[in-house]
């Protein structure tokens, strides 16, 4: 058992916040890294899928955690991508945390930017958050509680 730092109360050995009054009770690591996922993964990923690889070619994110979905591709074919809680969303993340118009994702000559759209818990990108970014192979973004990886894939997986 711990006991919060807080307010005394126990908590399982495997607890990261007291139970009680929401303290952390594990030190923050600034080391984490955000994960990333290499080639020989998303060729385990697209055999996974039956060998469909087309379904994991060009731009897309993948949900690694969140909702009971992970694992889930959703390409990014179209310019614009909205992402909320609204069943009306290109991407509907149904979860209480997310708003009902959370953010947008725009692909444009220069690329994909991920645009947040006064949202009220924000959306983060390798755990920072943002109004605006442009994002890269391998970003992690947040919204509520599902993390989604952004690959952008070459057309010889």
């Amino acid at each position: 058992m711990v006991n919060c730092p807080t307010c005394n109360c126990e908590n399982t050995d495997d607890s990261n916040f007291c139970r009680r009054c929401g303290s952390r009770l594990t030190p923050i690591d600034l080391e984490e890294t955000t994960l990333s996922i290499s080639t020989a993964e998303r060729e385990e990923l697209a055999l996974a899928e039956g060998g469909k690889r087309a379904l994991l070619l060009g731009p897309v994110l993948l949900i690694r955690t969140g909702g009971g979905r992970e694992g889930e591709v959703i390409g990014l074919g179209s310019e614009v991508l909205t992402v909320g809680r609204s069943p009306h969303s290109d991407l509907f993340l149904d979860d209480v945390t997310v708003s009902r118009h959370h953010a947008r994702i725009l692909h444009d000559a220069s690329g994909f930017l991920v645009e947040d759209l006064n949202s009220l818990n924000g959306t983060y990108v390798n755990r920072k958050r943002i109004e605006r970014h442009q994002l890269l192979d391998g970003d992690e973004l947040q919204i509520g509680k599902f993390k989604l990886a952004f690959l952008e894939q070459e057309e010889d997986l």
